[in-house]
């Protein structure tokens, strides 16, 4: 009841006072639908009436980034971060909203994909916000994710990010490894140790900034996904809700969005009450370019997967013949149980099942009470098929587990505890 009050209180008093904090031409405001999303009834809380796509920018904008250099950072002896929405984008995603199947997809877009970005050269995908804005960098999302529409958007520079962390209290995560980094040019110090445990924004900015591994972004990717599901998993409760006036707030200054009030509250209320099983976290299938392949490193996008990915997660286009054999399946076994006998033995079994193509991988580095069983391609028929055959385990359709795997295996304590008898 609470929560129902104030989320009416707030889209009554707010619902009408617009987030944007730019401006575009009507050919630029027409990328996006422009079709009603939300609706409210007297003292309910506003709520979605149909599923909705919303492209999420993340920036980080230096002052050697811009021409006008805001007056308080004009004498700095470093490159400072700059409250901007201007430049080159960090993070790029397409969250779908589904009130019909009661799921929330989250696809995460490399900034270094390579791709078409309209009126301009093939390049980084990054590059569009700065060269148009975020029109121009929903249109090149569209044409790369085959044409699906794109209804709404939200930019959110870094300092955003830390006062949404921090006005939520801080967020509890399992930083995957020891991380050090120091760039001073940036005044950028990362020095996390590994293991669980609560960040505030200073130290949740570190880790989704670190870079300085095998995976480059696509590591950070998967940093990512593992806080965004954290802050869902802790924040969106109907105690959160209430508070989102104070939340925006202390946000506002470091938003840019098209989205009314009143709908910030009806997908938050929706996110809420989703199920944390249907919340899917993806991401643009590809490949690693190949050293001097181009004139710069590029995640080089996989059209056939892209559609297969779009039509599953995005009800758009069409899904096409998928071979979902055992033979065909491609599963990476992580570790995080210390029991080398144990897992010689899931691998044996799941050999024996027919899946020929299993294999062990980079053991997982958190102690996991469950079996994750991680559509890693998004494909959850492999995953579900995966899960019988295993007798224990739950679903994630994350992209945390091996980059080339379909099913990566993340084998937990409750593996010790099953009888596992391979199938026929």
């Amino acid at each position: 009841m609470i929560s129902a009050t104030a989320g009416a209180l707030l889209a009554v008093s707010l619902s009408s006072t617009p987030l944007m904090q730019r401006k575009f031409s009507s050919a630029d405001a027409a990328v996006f639908n422009k079709s009603g999303i939300s609706s409210q009834n007297n003292l309910k809380m506003p709520g979605l009436t149909r599923p909705v796509n919303i492209l999420l920018l993340g920036t980080k904008v230096l002052t050697t980034d811009v021409s006008e250099v805001p007056a308080h950072l004009k004498n700095v002896k470093y490159q400072a971060l700059v409250n901007s929405f201007e430049g080159l984008t960090d993070t790029m995603l397409l969250i779908r909203f589904n009130p019909e199947n009661k799921k929330v997809s989250v696809l995460s877009i490399p900034r270094d994909t390579r791709t078409a970005i309209p009126g301009h050269s093939t390049s980084k995908i990054n590059e569009a916000n700065a060269l148009g804005g975020p029109p121009l960098a929903a249109r090149a999302a569209s044409e790369l994710l085959g044409g699906v529409g794109v209804d709404r958007y939200i930019s959110m520079n870094v300092q955003g990010v830390e006062a949404l962390v921090n006005a939520l209290g801080g967020v509890t995560v399992n930083v995957p490894k020891d991380m050090k980094y120091q760039d001073d040019s940036q005044h950028l110090y990362i020095n996390l140790k590994a293991g669980r445990q609560h960040l505030n924004g200073t130290k949740t900015l570190q880790l989704l900034r670190f870079r300085q591994d095998a995976l480059g972004d696509i590591g950070r990717i998967q940093r990512q996904q593992m806080v965004m599901r954290a802050i869902m998993e802790q924040a969106l409760n109907p105690a959160t809700i209430t508070r989102l006036p104070s939340i925006l707030s202390v946000i506002q200054s470091h938003i840019d969005t098209n989205l009314s009030v009143e709908e910030i509250v009806a997908l938050v209320g929706y996110a809420a009450q989703t199920n944390r099983s249907n919340t899917q976290m993806l991401m643009v299938p590809g490949e690693f370019s190949h050293p001097g392949e181009f004139d710069a490193s590029y995640w080089l996008p996989s059209q056939k997967r892209i559609q297969a990915l779009i039509a599953r997660h995005f009800d758009f286009g069409d899904l096409g013949a998928e071979d979902t054999s055992s033979q065909s399946v491609r599963i990476t076994l992580q570790d995080s149980t210390k029991q080398p006998d144990r897992v010689q033995t899931v691998l044996r079994a799941l050999q024996k099942s027919g899946y020929s193509n299993s294999s062990l991988g980079q053991p997982w580095s958190e102690s996991l009470s469950v079996t994750r069983i991680v559509a890693q391609q998004g494909n959850t028929k492999s995953a579900d098929a995966v899960r019988e055959a295993l007798g224990f385990g739950e679903i994630r359709i994350e992209t945390t587990g091996d980059l080339d795997s379909d099913v990566t295996i993340q084998l937990g304590k409750d593996s010790l505890q099953k009888r596992i008898k391979p199938q026929k």
